[in-house]
């Protein structure tokens, strides 16, 4: 399993009227993370763009559970549960608080794209080599 953190401090900006994270923002933080966590295994999203392949959000779920407010100090996991095989990849992502506290729970799928033609295409070799280490033996 591969397993990503990412901390984010809560802007003023980020807030509604009731003082708490409007809820699309979690949507954003879920994406912080992953990119993170991809730039973690030494790949960013922007040599994948470069290389011609793209990331198209397909599917997201969140489930929202307790508020944070301004300046909480979050923290985003960005986890995949398996190896992604063909041209989806699914993240399992979770906002706490400082208490270890869940926030917000969800998923959200990814499709890998050929820019130019805007068709499916297998994951890049430089980013499931990089997560090859994670999934062991279930590889195989």
């Amino acid at each position: 399993m591969f397993v990503s953190e990412t901390q984010l401090r809560v802007r003023y900006a980020d807030t509604d009227k009731m003082g708490v994270v409007y809820h699309s923002n979690y949507i954003n933080y879920f994406e912080v993370a992953r990119t993170e966590s991809i730039r973690n295994l030494g790949i960013t999203y922007a040599a994948m763009e470069t290389a011609g392949i793209i990331m198209p959000v397909i599917e997201v779920h969140c489930r929202y559970i307790r508020p944070a407010t301004y300046d909480d100090l979050i923290t985003v996991t960005a986890n995949l549960h398996e190896l992604p095989e063909g041209h989806r990849i699914t993240f399992h992502q979770e906002a706490y608080n400082d208490k270890k506290e869940v926030l917000a729970r969800g998923h959200v799928v990814l499709y890998f794209m050929e820019a130019r033609t805007m068709k499916r295409a297998a994951m890049p070799a430089p980013l499931r080599d990089a997560l090859l280490p994670f999934f062991g033996d279930a590889t195989k």
